[in-house]
């Protein structure tokens, strides 16, 4: 296997990048301002999601997301406005009331929050991004990020002041709710619970834990059990489909060669050009939350030599790489194993399997577009 990528023999039109020679450092104060939809999601509304005719839960839940939306148009923070302590004349009152802890005597019947549940490639995020866009407050006042990006967040800034920046928010939605780290998990719960006591409004989407393999299937029953006295403030929303990203589209193309992959680096403006095995160990020395960061300003990724990743650890980080690059529509072009071939057999079978499923179907879709490089 290639361990550097292949030199080129002519004149070449531009020096390409190195994700290997990047060491990215992020302030707090960058996490925080970033914590809305990612590019791929940025024009995302309800109305440029196209449900899948033969499955009647997708439309519904476009439905009852929107009129979520449209309820958290009032003052949700102390301070805002009567409508926050269930005044009368507020914009949304009614339903702005939901999202405000009330004595236990007055409190509403009903969810506080809403949960997208449904397999990988259903547009979940699509949803929640459309959400955050539809729902009638300034971005200052939204939050959108994932769960490992709402941890970073928390070890950045610290538990109360991470509840402070966020208390005053309309609305949090976490994208790809983790389940599978019992004290991350605890850590989120802790400041969901206190969020709300501060009237903010939820939404969120989520892995299933380890070891359950119905994918979407028990992911609801995970998610509200392991948040525990949260759940009552969630309402469920299944989504069933299969993933869109391949619905009526080609097969992935197939890898090209260390030199087409090369030569496509040095004549992409912006193009990064590294070995995928020393991208996997350069990976291990940068924290996930700067994967983001890692990333900035590329025109496309160009991976030489690719072959399966050689343990768990590895193909976790892979994961989250894989979704920074889908989030900014970064192209990935890559010669050696197609990226259907990235994981073993056994941690396809595995607890972790739908984040690598994921990762394929990102990627596969990724390798679509670098198809003109």
């Amino acid at each position: 296997m290639s361990t550097s990528p292949s030199p080129i023999s002519e004149a070449s039109g531009t020096t390409p990048l190195s994700l290997c020679a990047r060491e990215p450092h992020v302030p707090a104060d960058r996490l925080v301002a970033e914590m809305v939809p990612p590019p791929r999601f940025g024009d995302a509304r309800f109305s440029t999601y196209i449900p899948d005719p033969d499955q009647p839960s997708q439309s519904e839940a476009v439905r009852i997301l929107s009129a979520f939306a449209e309820g958290l148009g009032g003052a949700s923070r102390a301070g805002e406005g009567k409508g926050a302590s269930g005044g009368k004349g507020a914009k949304g009152g009614g339903l702005s009331r939901l999202f405000r802890r009330e004595p236990r005597s007055a409190a509403p019947a009903g969810p506080r929050g809403v949960y997208l549940d449904g397999g990988y490639g259903v547009g979940k995020t699509h949803l929640l991004a459309s959400l955050w866009h539809a729902t009638p407050a300034p971005p200052e006042l939204k939050a959108f990020g994932t769960f490992v990006e709402l941890t970073n967040l928390v070890g950045a800034l610290g538990f109360q002041q991470t509840v402070r920046t966020l208390s005053g928010h309309r609305l949090l939605c976490i994208d790809e709710f983790e389940l599978d780290d019992p004290g991350d998990t605890v850590l989120v719960s802790s400041l969901l619970s206190r969020l709300v006591d501060e009237g903010v409004a939820l939404a969120a989407t989520s892995n299933t834990l380890p070891g359950k393999l119905g994918e979407g299937r028990f992911a609801a029953a995970d998610f509200l059990r392991e948040i525990q006295g949260l759940s009552a403030h969630f309402r469920a929303l299944r989504i069933d489909g299969e993933d869109y990203r391949h619905r009526g589209l080609p097969e992935a193309p197939a890898p090209r060669t260390d030199d087409e992959v090369t030569r496509a680096a040095h004549r992409t403006p912006g193009a990064s050009l590294d070995a995928f095995p020393a991208l996997l160990d350069h990976l291990s020395k940068v924290h996930p939350s700067r994967y983001g960061a890692l990333t900035d300003g590329l025109g496309a990724v160009c991976l030489t030599g690719v072959g399966p990743v050689p343990d768990q650890s590895t193909a976790l980080r892979l994961v989250v790489l894989a979704d920074r690059l889908y989030d900014r529509e970064v192209p990935v072009l890559a010669s050696g194993v197609p990226f259907d071939q990235l994981f073993s057999e056994e941690m396809l079978k595995g607890g972790y399997r739908k984040k690598y499923f994921r990762a394929i179907s990102r990627l596969t879709a990724l390798a679509r577009d670098a198809k003109g490089l």
